[in-house]
């Protein structure tokens, strides 16, 4: 693995969404870590502090809003841009995503292109 080599956490309760973002982040190539639920990954984002996170909202146990709540309260993950990739496409949903701390929320079924765009905007300053 390179120094420089950035790393993605992706929080997706579908496995094959989540291995779908993380073949696309590989080919961008970033490292991936996946999780599969958000009380795990809460741990798991203090642990690794990675450099981005892609964030599905209606997860099993708690909630992809109420993961990107505890992140902005927290003065070490604060600054990690999170991409919201979510089923929930209401103008409201967004805009409680975009509000709860979501760098960006983009809605299922999303493309490579539209990813690899939204990381790009994200992670100019990393």
């Amino acid at each position: 693995m390179a120094n420089n080599q950035k790393t993605v956490m992706i929080i997706e309760d579908e496995p094959d969404a989540a291995e779908l973002f993380a073949e696309m982040m590989r080919v961008s190539g970033f490292r991936v870590i996946k999780t599969y639920t958000s009380t795990p990954a809460m741990t798991l984002i203090a642990q690794e502090k990675p450099d981005l996170i892609i964030l599905d909202i209606m997860m099993p146990d708690v909630s992809g809003i109420e993961v990107l709540q505890y992140m902005r309260g927290a003065p070490e993950l604060a600054q990690i841009p999170v991409i919201v990739v979510s089923a929930k496409s209401m103008p409201s949903d967004v805009r409680d995503g975009l509000n709860a701390g979501a760098s960006i929320y983009l809605t299922k079924p999303v493309g490579y292109v539209d990813l690899k765009n939204a990381v790009d905007r994200v992670t100019q300053s990393l």
